[in-house]
């Protein structure tokens, strides 16, 4: 009697191969026996159930790994499971971490609400010194987490600094690259022992995927990362990782046309009358111009953010006179989209803190995008324009 006719049929052979990476979505890989499955345990090679890794995150996290001349980095559902993912691996209950007072809101948020639930003491503070930061240490301190460029503020860390205490002190230094970008900036070449991305933003580009990357210099903090994230299920779409290494073929040339775009959209906007304030590392004004120049070079990113003044009423009305630029709570898009921290990414902190650290209502994030040349700037000043006018 013959086989079943119901199943799957196998898969094609060709002689030939395809030019673009295949999208595999399956779930499941099918081995010859316990013998050929245990092998591929062992070995840590192959593919068995795609929570514990699949092709498309493997090649995708492979082009980031070459960017950040890192080795091992693994992809991850979002941005923030990276986030959790590098602190889980390198702290445990009864330690502490130090943490920028300026981090993305949801980073912010982690380390105020989630780590300490977990036992994890945190401090959070202004890390343009290492000397604040070195009085921030514990006995049981294990870690120091900070961002290449701050999101909002485009605020610099003393990373050279700061590198070098973690050095001094045996501790780990964490690094989040996304506003930066390797483009401008490696971490690991400045002493960073974790990096960590958002590849939702600039890397993947095209706001239609959400994923994030962690890696680290350690092997055994390697291990530990890849059984967090395959115990605590923070394994990555198949098609978001296909999309985004479609768009990390484009990231060079997209991260310099927005970097052209920002720098001219800071400087028209610093010359505009109804602007309080312009923060963009390369602006002469910038409060960390020097380390900005140390650490970046003549790189600026494509973030832009600004103050406007007033409360939410104004806000309100420059984002109706704004009417052409999205108003969207994310960035690293092809298009220019503007944000309002307030109400999105910073809104779990009080007014008061937001208003400390300079996030008040009149206070905008510009991701800038891939427009013509000098497209972008006017259609900013014609806003403000009419806010003035009005």
């Amino acid at each position: 009697m013959s086989g079943p006719k119901t199943g799957r049929p196998p898969w094609p052979r060709s002689a030939s191969a395809p030019l673009v990476s295949p999208l595999q979505p399956s779930v499941v890989y099918t081995s010859e026996g316990p013998d050929a499955l245990d092998a591929i345990y062992g070995q840590g090679s192959g593919y068995t159930y795609a929570r514990e890794g699949h092709p498309n995150a493997d090649v995708t996290a492979g082009m980031i790994d070459r960017l950040e001349g890192a080795e091992g980095g693994i992809l991850t559902g979002s941005g923030m499971a990276a986030v959790t993912a590098a602190l889980l691996a390198v702290a445990r209950a009864g330690d502490h971490v130090v943490g920028s007072d300026q981090l993305y809101g949801r980073s912010l948020r982690l380390l105020n609400e989630t780590l300490p639930g977990l036992g994890i003491e945190t401090s959070l503070l202004e890390t343009g010194d290492a000397a604040r930061v070195a009085a921030a240490l514990r006995e049981n301190t294990c870690a120091v987490l900070i961002e290449t460029v701050s999101n909002p503020t485009i605020r610099i860390p003393d990373i050279a600094g700061i590198a070098a205490l973690c050095r001094a002190r045996g501790l780990r230094l964490l690094v989040d690259n996304t506003f930066a970008t390797p483009r401008a900036f490696r971490p690991f070449e400045h002493g960073a022992d974790l990096v960590i991305h958002s590849v939702t933003k600039l890397l993947s580009g095209h706001s239609d995927t959400t994923l994030g990357y962690v890696a680290a210099r350690e092997a055994e903090v390697r291990e530990r990362i890849v059984t967090l994230a395959v115990t605590m299920g923070l394994t990555p779409s198949p098609f978001d990782a296909w999309l985004a290494e479609r768009g990390l073929l484009t990231f060079a040339l997209r991260y310099d046309r927005a970097e052209a775009n920002a720098a001219e959209l800071a400087g028209a906007l610093a010359g505009h009358g109804g602007v309080e304030r312009v923060l963009y590392p390369q602006s002469p004004d910038h409060p960390d111009r020097a380390r900005a120049v140390a650490l970046l070079g003549n790189r600026g990113s494509h973030m832009v953010s600004f103050d406007i003044g007033g409360g939410r009423a104004r806000a309100e009305r420059f984002i109706r006179e704004l009417s052409a630029i999205p108003f969207a709570p994310t960035l690293g898009d092809v298009t220019t989209t503007i944000s309002h921290p307030a109400t999105s990414s910073h809104r779990g902190l009080t007014a008061e803190a937001r208003e400390a650290h300079g996030m008040g209502e009149g206070f905008f994030r510009v991701s800038v995008g891939c427009e013509e040349a000098g497209a972008v700037a006017p259609v900013f000043l014609a806003a403000l324009n009419r806010l003035r006018s009005g």
